[in-house]
C-alpha cells in the first residue's frame, strides 16, 4: 500500500471514530430531546439503523444500546394515533448491535434486561389469509410484547407479537419465542421450548431431570468453571474409551 493511501486510511479511521462519538445519542443532545424520554446515563449508539417517532420511545437511566440498531414506533414518521409509551426500555438495560425494536402499540422491557447481537423484537405481523392482497399490505393484530427485569436474550432471538417473559428468563441464541414464559426459566430452540425451570431450594432442574445448583457472587463463578472442567474430562474420557473400543484386539 502506498504512504498516501496508509495516510487516507488512518484519516477516515480516525473521522470515523470522531463521527461516533459525536454522533452518540444522549441526554442533552438533539436527538436525545426528541425521545419521549431518554434516562440520565444511557447512551444510544452512532450511527443508528432507524429511529422513528422517538416521542413515542422511553428509555431509563444506565441504558446502553449499541450501534445499527433500530428502534421505531407505528408505520411511519409522524403517523397519526401513536401510543404515548410505544416502547419502553427499563433502567440499565443493554441492547446488542444491529438488534430491532419495532412497535406499533406496546413493546417493554423491565430493568437490567441484556439483548446480543442481532435481536428482533415486534408487536405486529402481517396477515396472510387474502390471496388478493399483498401480504405486505395485510396488517396483523396488535399484540403487546413483554420482557421482564433481568432478563437475557442470547445473539439473533426473535420474540414474537403477544409474548410475555417474566423475570429472569434465558432465551438462548437463535431462538423463536411466542407466547407466556415464567419467571426464571431457560428456554430455546424453533420453536422455544422449555429446558430449565427454577425451583426453590432444590435449582435448575432441565426437562430430564438434570439439576443445576443454586450460585451466587463469585460462588457461581468458580463453580461453573469446575462444571465445565469436569464435563470436559467426562468427555475426554469417553472418546478414549470409544478410541479404545476401536482398536483391534491384540492376539494373546
Amino acid at each position: 500500500m502506498s504512504l498516501a493511501n496508509r495516510w487516507i486510511n488512518r484519516g477516515l479511521v480516525a473521522a470515523w471514530r470522531w463521527a461516533e462519538r459525536r454522533g452518540e445519542i444522549v441526554p442533552g443532545t438533539h436527538a436525545g430531546d426528541r425521545f419521549g424520554s431518554l434516562g440520565e446515563g444511557s447512551a444510544i449508539g452512532f450511527p443508528m439503523a432507524t429511529l422513528m417517532n422517538p416521542g413515542s420511545i422511553h428509555v431509563g437511566s444506565g441504558a446502553l444500546i449499541g450501534r445499527h440498531v433500530t428502534l421505531s414506533v407505528g408505520y411511519g414518521p409522524g403517523a397519526p394515533n401513536l401510543p404515548e409509551r410505544g416502547l419502553v426500555i427499563g433502567d440499565r438495560c443493554i441492547i446488542g448491535a444491529r438488534s430491532s425494536l419495532t412497535a406499533h402499540r406496546s413493546i417493554v422491557l423491565g430493568d437490567d434486561v441484556w439483548f446480543g447481537q442481532d435481536v428482533f423484537v415486534c408487536d405486529s405481523s402481517h396477515g396472510y389469509q387474502d390471496p388478493e392482497v399483498p401480504i405486505g399490505c395485510q396488517l396483523g393484530e396488535h399484540q403487546p410484547v413483554e420482557i421482564g427485569s433481568g432478563s437475557w436474550l442470547g445473539h439473533g432471538a426473535i420474540v414474537l407479537p403477544g409474548t410475555r417473559l417474566g423475570r429472569n428468563v434465558v432465551v438462548a441464541a437463535g431462538s423463536v419465542v411466542r407466547g407466556e414464559v415464567p419467571d426464571n426459566a431457560v428456554v430455546g430452540g424453533s420453536p422455544a421450548r422449555p429446558l430449565r425451570r427454577f425451583e426453590p431450594e432444590v435449582g435448575w432442574v432441565s426437562e430430564r431431570g438434570h439439576v443445576r445448583p443454586i450460585l451466587r457472587g463469585m460462588e457461581q463463578l468458580e463453580a461453573l468453571e469446575a462444571l465445565e472442567a469436569l464435563e470436559r474430562e467426562i468427555e475426554q474420557g469417553a472418546q478414549q474409551g470409544s478410541d479404545d473400543d476401536d482398536r483391534p484386539a491384540l492376539a494373546h
